[in-house]
């Protein structure tokens, strides 16, 4: 997920990070729920991070198919968590 932040979306290493902290740090979720969090493109749960839904309600799901009729430019993009939230956990 780092990667396709910092790659597709242009942030910085220390930022990626804290946006999956945030999105994810703190779900709760089954061991059945985290086991099916692997059978995901990297770039679903990223672009989770990094992007608000569009005027349909959709997130891009890493498939170009599937993410065919979506405008990554249009996308409103997620703020990234604020600066003094413990999210931050590298410098």
């Amino acid at each position: 997920m780092v990667d396709v932040l910092t790659e597709r979306c242009g942030v910085s290493r220390a930022e990626a990070v804290a946006r999956i902290n945030e999105r994810y740090a703190r779900n709760e979720m089954s061991t059945l729920e985290q086991n099916l969090m692997t059978h995901e493109f990297p770039e679903f749960w990223a672009y989770g991070a990094y992007y608000l839904p569009d005027d349909q309600d959709r997130l891009p799901t890493g498939d170009a198919e599937a993410d065919a009729g979506i405008d990554f430019a249009q996308l409103p993009i997620r703020p990234a968590p604020p600066k003094d939230s413990a999210c931050w956990t590298l410098g």
